[in-house]
């Protein structure tokens, strides 16, 4: 039966307060009610796309380690929504292809390697993807498709990022605003006690209770906001470095398989056994 009657004792403390609460200590618990109601709309709205975000990466992360060519993905139009890992791997892709097509070297000269492989096993040597691979770009060329990785790696951090000011703003201002209201509501009672010249405990209770809840609705902004800040920074910056590891793996593997990185010497006896062929074509028309 106690344990019944203290939690409605706590309500009706806290009614009690605000009905004697002054205009200032009103205001201070509208601006923290406020400051919650923001701040709980980021926790749950971050929490759901973090949840999303984690699952759906795994997804994708586990559908490319199936794959060597790094277009894969691309060509059989899987999607991943809600991965950082896909978006990135998407805006690589599209500059790759966009590369490919606008600013293709021919890597004349090669033999394609025909190569029987095992059922199952067709995209599991990317050094034989490499190699059959005759249409590449330059290295000038993958640096546009790296900067293009950096830029999308760190907009999808940003957009992880986004709103989280308002947690941060809750934990460090909340305590501090609801304070501010304590302070005033007190200074308040007490020069009302010094207008009456009445000190007894009836005249100061409710003044001081009603300033005392200015502090206690502010810790109540900022204890779940700093346990859930803590939770999705940790959250975070876990899924910032599996992108900037998969970044950097991305990277390397279209240098491996679509990058043409032959000795100078071999590109301009290319370019000049090209030339002469074109001449050759040229005379014979």
């Amino acid at each position: 039966m106690t344990m019944m009657l203290e939690p409605m004792m706590a309500a009706n403390a806290a009614v009690f307060a605000i009905k004697n609460a002054t205009t200032e200590g009103q205001i201070t618990v509208i601006v923290l009610l406020l400051l919650s109601l923001f701040s709980w709309t980021i926790i749950l709205g971050k929490f759901r796309q973090l949840l999303i975000a984690r699952a759906a990466t795994k997804k994708f992360l586990d559908a490319y380690a199936s794959t060597r060519d790094p277009l894969d993905i691309q060509r059989t139009n899987q999607e991943f929504d809600g991965a950082p890992a896909y978006q990135l791997y998407i805006r690589g892709a599209d500059e790759l292809a966009y590369q490919l097509k606008n600013n293709p070297v021919s890597v004349a000269g090669r033999v394609r390697p025909v190569v029987e492989l095992p059922p199952g096993v067709e995209n599991e040597h990317t050094d034989i993807l490499a190699r059959a691979n005759l249409t590449k770009i330059s290295v000038a060329s993958f640096d546009a498709v790296r900067v293009t990785l950096e830029e999308a790696a760190g907009a999808e951090a940003m957009a992880l990022e986004k709103g989280m000011i308002v947690l941060s703003t809750a934990v460090a201002g909340g305590p501090f605003i609801g304070l501010l209201g304590t302070v005033w509501g007190v200074m308040s009672t007490f020069a009302s006690i010094a207008e009456n010249n009445s000190a007894s405990l009836t005249t100061m209770a409710p003044g001081v209770a009603a300033a005392l809840v200015a502090t206690v609705t502010g810790l109540l902004v900022a204890i779940p906001a700093m346990f859930a800040y803590n939770f999705m920074v940790t959250t975070i910056r876990g899924i910032t470095q599996e992108l900037d590891g998969f970044a950097t793996r991305y990277a390397t593997q279209i240098e491996h398989v679509y990058v043409d990185n032959r000795p100078l010497a071999e590109e301009i006896k290319s370019a000049n056994e090209a030339l002469a062929g074109r001449i050759v074509e040229g005379l014979r028309a």
